[in-house]
C-alpha cells in the first residue's frame, strides 16, 4: 500500500512540474511579448516607462526561472532524487514568496502607477505631429481606434496639442473617429489628423465639442476592463497558489518517503 501510494504521488508530482513547465514558458513568452509588440497600449507604455520594461524583463527571468524549476522537479519526481526534490521544494517556496510580495507592491502602488500611464500618454498627446511616423504614436492611434475611446480623461485631452488646436477648421485626430462597428474593424487604423467636411456656414476656430469623436477617455475604458475582469485574474492568481502549495506538499511527501537515493538515475548531458 504504502509503494502504491509513493508511486501514485511520485507520478502526480511530475504532472505538476511539467505544468510548471509549461506555465513558466507562458510567463517567459509574456515577457518577450512586452518588450516587441508594437501595436497596442503596451508598446505605449514600454517605449516610455522604464518600469514596464523592468517588469518584463522579471517576467522573462521568473518564466525562465519556472522553467528550470519544472525541469529539475520531474527529474527529481521520475528518478526520486532527494536533493532535487528539496531543490523542487526551495525554488517553489521563492516563487510563492516572490508572488505574493509582487501582489503586495502591485497593490499598494496601483496609484503611482496610474499617475505615472496618465503623464505618458499626456506628453504623448501634447507632442503628437501630423504626418510624423513614430512606432509610440502609431502604438496609441491602435489603441485609441481598437478600444473606441479618445484621450486619456477625455477627448479635451487632445486641446493641449498645439499643432491641432492651431487649425482653423473643424480638424480633429483620425483615430479618434466616431465609427461604425463595420468601418471600426480595419486592421491599420487611420493616424495624423483629419478634417471634417465644411457645412453650411463658416467656422472660425477648431471647437473641440464639433469633433465626430468618442467621448469617453481611455483611462475608463481602461477601468471598466480590469473590473470586468478582476474575478479571472484573481481566479488565476489563486489557481496558480493553490497548484504550487500541492506541489510543495507533494514533494515533501515524497522526499521523506525516499530512504535511499541513486544519483546514477540523473540523466547526464
Amino acid at each position: 500500500m504504502g509503494s502504491a501510494c509513493i508511486k501514485v504521488t511520485k507520478y502526480f508530482l511530475f504532472l505538476f512540474n511539467l505544468l510548471f513547465f509549461v506555465l513558466g514558458a507562458v510567463i517567459l513568452g509574456f515577457g518577450v511579448w512586452i518588450l516587441v509588440d508594437r501595436s497596442s497600449f503596451i508598446s505605449v507604455l514600454q517605449t516610455s516607462s522604464t518600469s514596464l520594461k523592468a517588469g518584463a524583463y522579471v517576467f522573462i527571468g521568473v518564466g525562465g526561472f519556472t522553467m528550470l524549476m519544472g525541469f529539475l522537479g520531474c527529474i527529481g519526481a521520475v528518478n526520486e532524487v532527494r536533493c532535487l526534490l528539496g531543490m523542487y521544494f526551495a525554488f517553489l517556496l521563492l516563487i510563492l514568496i516572490a508572488q505574493v510580495t509582487a501582489g503586495v507592491l502591485f497593490y499598494f502602488n496601483m496609484g503611482k502607477l496610474k499617475q505615472e500611464m496618465g503623464g505618458i500618454v499626456t506628453k504623448l498627446i501634447q507632442n503628437y505631429t501630423d504626418g510624423h511616423e513614430d512606432s509610440l504614436q502609431e502604438a496609441w492611434d491602435y489603441v485609441q481606434a481598437q478600444v473606441q475611446c479618445c484621450g486619456w480623461v477625455s477627448f479635451y485631452n487632445w486641446t493641449e496639442n498645439a499643432e491641432l488646436m492651431s487649425r482653423i477648421n473643424i480638424t480633429y485626430p483620425c483615430s479618434c473617429e466616431n465609427k461604425s462597428k463595420e468601418d471600426n474593424n480595419s486592421l491599420l487604423p487611420q493616424t495624423g489628423f483629419c478634417e471634417a467636411p465644411v457645412g453650411n456656414g463658416t467656422q472660425s476656430s477648431n471647437n473641440p465639442d464639433d469633433w465626430p469623436v468618442y467621448k469617453e477617455g481611455c483611462m475608463e475604458k481602461v477601468q471598466a476592463w480590469l473590473q470586468e475582469n478582476l474575478g479571472i485574474i484573481l481566479g488565476v492568481c489563486v489557481g496558480i497558489a493553490v497548484i504550487e502549495l500541492l506541489g510543495m506538499l507533494l514533494s515533501i511527501f515524497l522526499c521523506r518517503h525516499v530512504h535511499s537515493e541513486d544519483y546514477s538515475k540523473v540523466p547526464k548531458y
